[in-house]
């Protein structure tokens, strides 16, 4: 009978308990807003106390799926490193063959050229310029470099990224010279087509990609083929790189520069004794000759 008595009355507060749950969380929380109100203190100093109490389990419940989690990229990183590593060794062993033959080329053309008692051309004279503006537009693409005629630089002088050629001397300052790009409107460079030795002029259109225009010939002119300076006109030296062909829909080759605008900190304006792409300025003549041909 006792027995009987406690479970009753266990139904009874379990049955009460259902009942007033709702009211007592209303009740619990309408009572949290007025202490919290009341005591803003009290509630950050023990909501204080329940994220210290707490936060040792969370970071042990953390720590599995963070090791877990650590684990995963370790292995995604180690597949990543065997592929990475395959190419390399691919890449390593093709540059090796590309060596040897072009150590074998190099004695070659060391024995030919003493053999035709080959003449060898004065090196050309360089200074190194930072960029120190990048002037590009929708309307045109080309730099401030901060060299200009006191340092030896003058119109229509190449200029390098390593050896690669990205523009010519446009405008010469006291101290400073503006580059014009290859992408640039204005920009027209005579070239070959390394392949076919086919002639053409690399035509700038302000976008990131130059046309080949004035294509000599009926050779074709495939993707992939590298484009190099011609010595047309005694702009540039020939051989220097410029890029390759990327495009030749539509009857339209477009060129993917080895150096992009972007990539360009420092750059070599060099001399090679030739007129340029743009004429120097002739000296003005002595007073002495003028007189003597006006008589």
């Amino acid at each position: 009978m006792k027995q009987s008595g406690a479970v009753g009355r266990l139904a009874t507060l379990r049955l009460l308990a259902q009942r007033f749950a709702f009211v007592s969380l209303i009740v619990a929380a309408v009572a949290l807003m007025i202490l919290g109100k009341a005591d803003i203190v009290l509630i950050e100093r023990t909501r204080s106390l329940v994220v210290d109490a707490v936060a040792p389990i969370l970071d042990g419940i953390s720590r599995p799926a963070a090791t877990i989690n650590e684990f995963s990229e370790s292995v995604r990183e180690l597949a990543n490193l065997r592929a990475e590593n395959a190419r390399l060794k691919q890449e390593n062993q093709r540059l090796m063959h590309w060596q040897t033959v072009a150590r074998r080329l190099e004695s070659d053309n060391a024995v030919l050229l003493e053999q035709l008692n080959v003449v060898p051309g004065p090196d050309p004279a360089f200074i190194t310029a930072r960029v120190i503006g990048d002037l590009g537009s929708a309307f045109g693409h080309s730099m401030l470099l901060g060299a200009g005629a006191r340092d030896g630089v003058r119109k229509g002088q190449a200029v390098l990224s390593g050896e690669v050629l990205v523009g010519h001397i446009a405008e010469v300052g006291d101290r400073s010279s503006r580059l014009l790009l290859l992408t640039d409107l204005n920009a027209k460079i005579p070239v070959i087509v390394e392949s076919s030795r086919t002639r053409a002029i690399l035509t700038g259109d302000n976008k990131e990609r130059p046309r080949l225009n004035y294509i000599s010939g009926n050779a074709p002119v495939s993707v992939g083929d590298r484009v190099v300076t011609s010595a047309s006109g005694a702009a540039f030296p020939p051989g220097l790189p410029i890029g390759d062909v990327i495009s030749t829909a539509d009857g339209i080759v477009r060129i993917q520069p080895y150096v992009r605008r972007h990539e360009l900190e420092f750059v070599a304006i060099v001399d090679y004794g030739l007129g340029g792409i743009m004429p120097f300025e002739r000296p003005p003549m002595p007073e002495r000759r003028r007189r003597g041909g006006d008589n």
